[in-house]
């Protein structure tokens, strides 16, 4: 395969812009990515590798200065934002005015719903609420045929996408008493909160400990109600931090709207889930872990039925850097370009 695509990334020194110009640098059908670093951004480093170590070797990755008209000598095909909300919800719009594809890994564009968006506190110009309608939410085992031919793109939450994945295909076959509630229960490692440290994510506060937080409140609470048609009397969702550095793990209660066999909830899952090769259906025989998604773009799924066929616990387990983040944006890549969904994950 041909190196085509050349995208070019902001944000290339966070944990998840580091994991994506990882990816991307070993992706057959892409060009060496070309990092810009965002307006404002001061001090850090001039070539990527300084702060990542790992990518010594490999030719350098230097972070240019921002400018629209050097990206397009450059002839950029996609821009990926791995940066802040605030940074994407101003400079997306922008990218898409230049003639730039957008996949964007924040959580400007994910949200359909006004009252959902408030979440984020954005100020919306008219351009961009018309812009909020027509991103494509990026999960591709929901919508592979929308992220094809999208223009911009918006990666889900790392939360979200274990739950979602996770509910999708018992939801759309009528098994979850909805109306009953269902409580999701998710643990992230302390990756998931950004590079950038803050009192609850420093070493001292995390070591040994073991938190909620975002009670009643997360901003990944408008993805899921939004993907699974739900409203929000019917989830209770609970992030909690764990005190490792990646990985997510969902523990999903729900009760079903008739009894079920446990053959009958596993066959449902598989079936939803064929061939999407970045699902692994582990059924009721074996319940997934963190360690068997960790370092790969795969989520787990399986579950746990109980005796009177009434009610089960589904677990989900994700990588939050790479299903949940730059795992997932490069997935994404590959469907709006071409290419295999494996391509530069295997």
């Amino acid at each position: 395969m041909k190196a085509s695509i050349q995208a070019a990334v902001f944000g290339a020194t966070g944990y998840s812009g580091f994991e994506l110009v990882r990816l991307l640098s070993r992706h057959a059908g892409a060009k060496k990515p070309m990092l810009v670093r965002r307006n404002g951004e001061s001090g850090g480093c001039a070539d990527l590798s300084e702060a990542y170590p790992q990518l010594l070797g490999n030719g350098g990755f230097p972070l240019e200065s921002f400018s629209w008209q050097r990206m397009k000598d450059a002839g950029v095909d996609v821009v990926f934002f791995a940066t802040p909300h605030e940074f994407s919800r101003e400079l997306a719009p922008e990218a898409i005015a230049q003639g730039f594809r957008v996949i964007d890994l924040s959580g400007a564009w994910r949200l359909k719903q006004a009252d959902n968006r408030k979440v984020y506190g954005f100020a919306e110009t008219q351009a961009q609420v018309e812009l909020d309608s027509s991103a494509v939410y990026g999960l591709p085992e929901l919508h592979a045929d929308e992220i094809k031919s999208a223009t911009l793109l918006a990666n889900p939450g790392c939360y979200s996408t274990s739950i979602i994945l996770a509910l999708a295909p018992w939801i759309r076959a009528e098994y979850v008493d909805v109306e009953h509630g269902i409580i999701c229960d998710s643990k992230s490692g302390v990756s998931g909160a950004g590079k950038s440290p803050t009192a609850k994510t420093h070493f001292v506060e995390v070591d040994g400990n073991f938190c909620a937080y975002s009670v009643f409140g997360h901003r990944h609470t408008g993805e899921v109600l939004e993907q699974l048609g739900l409203d929000s009397g019917s989830l209770q969702f609970t992030p909690h931090l764990l005190p490792i550095p990646r990985g997510i793990l969902s523990t999903i209660y729900v009760k079903l709207a008739r009894p079920a066999t446990s053959e009958e909830l596993e066959q449902t899952l598989r079936e939803f889930y064929a061939g999407k090769p970045w699902v692994r259906v582990f059924g009721a025989a074996r319940l997934p872990q963190i360690k068997f998604s960790l370092n790969t773009n795969y989520c787990d799924i399986g579950f746990s039925l109980s005796p009177d066929g009434k009610r089960a616990v589904l677990v989900s387990c994700i990588d939050n850097l790479l299903k949940g983040a730059a795992g997932q944006a490069v997935q994404n890549m590959n469907l709006m370009f071409g290419f295999s969904e494996k391509e530069g994950l295997q």
